[in-house]
């Protein structure tokens, strides 16, 4: 059985997808951007803004799903220049300490809204 999970402490869906899905002890979360759920823009026009809000969403899905970052097991960085993999680094130690998720993070041509880092992930839940 699936168990959908919608905050309203991070941005709605954009399209035809749920926020993140419960299924067999593991939340699967769609991609996060550096979306503000209070405005619906972006934290900011810089990579930085865009990436710690990243990890606010990514933190409130984890909350509204009973679990934290601790319990995260993958995650999947999308950046529309690799140039900021190393404030990412920075901004990715902000929420998650070690040890750290396995983690794949990758160039990408565009993003939803014209982002500049979106983030995907997997968690245990319930333990």
């Amino acid at each position: 059985m699936k168990q959908v999970i919608d905050t309203p402490e991070a941005p709605a869906a954009i399209g035809t997808y749920s926020q993140a899905i419960v299924v067999n002890g593991f939340l699967f979360a769609s991609g996060a951007l550096g979306i503000d759920p209070a405005t619906g823009d972006f934290a900011g026009a810089d990579f930085r803004s865009q990436a710690e809000q990243v990890m606010k969403n990514v933190a409130a899905i984890l909350k509204a799903a009973g679990t934290a970052p601790e319990n995260v097991v993958k995650t999947t960085v999308f950046l529309a220049d690799m140039q900021d993999f190393g404030t990412l680094n920075e901004v990715y130690a902000t929420l998650f300490k070690a040890p750290y998720p396995a983690r794949s993070a990758v160039a990408v041509k565009t993003l939803p809204k014209g982002g500049l880092v979106e983030m995907e992930f997997i968690a245990s839940v319930g333990e």
